[in-house]
């Protein structure tokens, strides 16, 4: 069997990632790295699937025009739930998803509907709120019927308001939500690590990692992460860091996926020769 090369040994890097913290770990471990596994958050599905249920229902009567997709996480929750709770509904969901237009916020939203077999029809430059925002401007939403799925809990009322001023009816959905996992003191140990200088760099795969750890640490997490490289997946995340102060050292150029920011802290990093 071939092993990768070593191209991270004797390096320490720290990830907050839950829902594919082993696959990230794994690339990282198999490179020779050193990995501290500290899951900020977990993702659930939306407590009450009545609303959801409800949104998915006026999909299909044909009410929306467009639908921004913020999350690849959101449409695979909407099928969830679907499949739960009214499995009847997936075939026609899925064909008037077909029908309308729709907007994705990176590149996970558009290979989650690769995977129903359907494609992104408009796509910002930036994967942001404020990216959504510059190429929505340039249509015209006038009495357009526009779904918004959120992530988690968050209003987005930055996309909404700029919607809503724009003549368009709003229709959100937030499918899923994110609930706390690491215990605090698991975040202040893993702070505590950060401080100490013996971390290379801690990898940042979304802004609720970023707002867990700023919600625990409070006005200790900034002196905490200065003394650690701080890498980002995408530039959300890097935005959600860039605006509490932090400086990013790394993130991929333009495919926000784990292989290529593991390459990109293998290209930063390399392997320490002790």
């Amino acid at each position: 069997m071939q092993h990768e090369a070593q191209t991270l040994s004797n390096r320490t890097i720290a990830i907050p990632e839950t829902r594919e913290l082993d696959i990230f770990a794994g690339l990282l471990e198999r490179r020779g790295a050193t990995v501290i596994r500290c899951p900020l958050v977990s993702i659930h599905d939306a407590p009450d699937p009545k609303p959801v249920l409800a949104w998915i229902e006026r999909v299909i009567a044909g009410e929306c025009d467009d639908l921004i997709l913020l999350t690849g996480e959101g449409l695979r929750r909407l099928m969830s739930c679907i499949d739960q709770h009214a499995p009847a509904l997936r075939a026609s969901f899925i064909q008037q998803l077909a029908s309308i237009r729709k907007i994705t916020r990176g590149p996970k939203p558009a290979k989650a509907l690769r995977e129903l077999g359907l494609q992104s029809d408009l796509a910002p430059e930036l994967a942001t709120t404020d990216g959504v925002v510059t190429l929505l401007s340039q249509h015209d939403l006038k009495d357009r019927t526009v779904g918004v799925q959120l992530y988690g809990s968050d209003p987005n009322q930055k996309l909404i308001s700029f919607l809503e001023q724009a003549g368009a009816k709003v229709r959100v959905v937030a499918p899923y939500v994110y609930a706390d996992k690491s215990e605090d003191a698991s975040v202040q140990a893993l702070a505590q690590r950060l401080k100490s200088g013996a971390v290379d760099a801690i990898a940042f795969t979304s802004m609720q990692q970023v707002q867990r750890l700023f919600d625990v640490l409070g006005v200790d997490a900034k002196p905490a992460l200065a003394n650690t490289l701080v890498a980002a997946v995408g530039p959300v995340v890097a935005e959600s860091l860039t605006k509490r102060g932090v400086v990013v050292e790394m993130m991929p150029e333009d495919s926000f996926f784990l292989k290529p920011l593991t390459r990109t802290l293998e290209e930063r990093l390399g392997p320490r020769i002790n």
